[in-house]
């Protein structure tokens, strides 16, 4: 049976403590406290009725390559939000790199320290 709803996305990182301000502080998602301990630091963010679980890889663990560099075209996540000119400034005024096309398009893309590529929409 195919459900109509994302449930979450996870995305593995190689320091979880170096990783969490990004998610918790630049986005301001909130943590599931739900989350059982699994024996290895992560972290479950509430996005709308959907997740982020951000997870730290185990050390030899192989969840393949990160894109190594900030595109459209590698894997990611893809967040709603109001107003494309405000999310670039915002991004910009942190320091962090952007890769945008335009407020008509209303696409933009940015990296998490971990590597993660992480598209804001306001479509």
């Amino acid at each position: 049976m195919i459900r109509k709803e994302l449930d979450h996305v996870s995305l593995s990182v190689d320091d979880f403590e170096a990783v969490r301000p990004f998610y918790e502080d630049v986005l301001g998602l909130e943590r599931d406290p739900a989350r059982p301990n699994f024996g290895f630091p992560g972290a479950w963010y509430e996005v709308g009725q959907s997740q982020i679980h951000l997870i730290q890889r185990p050390e030899g663990a192989d969840v393949g390559a990160k894109a190594p560099s900030l595109t459209p075209v590698a894997p990611h996540v893809a967040l709603r939000v109001d107003d494309y000119d405000e999310a670039v400034a915002y991004f910009k005024g942190l320091g962090i790199d952007v890769f945008e096309t335009n407020a008509e398009n209303g696409q933009l893309w940015v990296r998490d320290p971990g590597g993660n590529i992480i598209e804001f929409t306001a479509r």
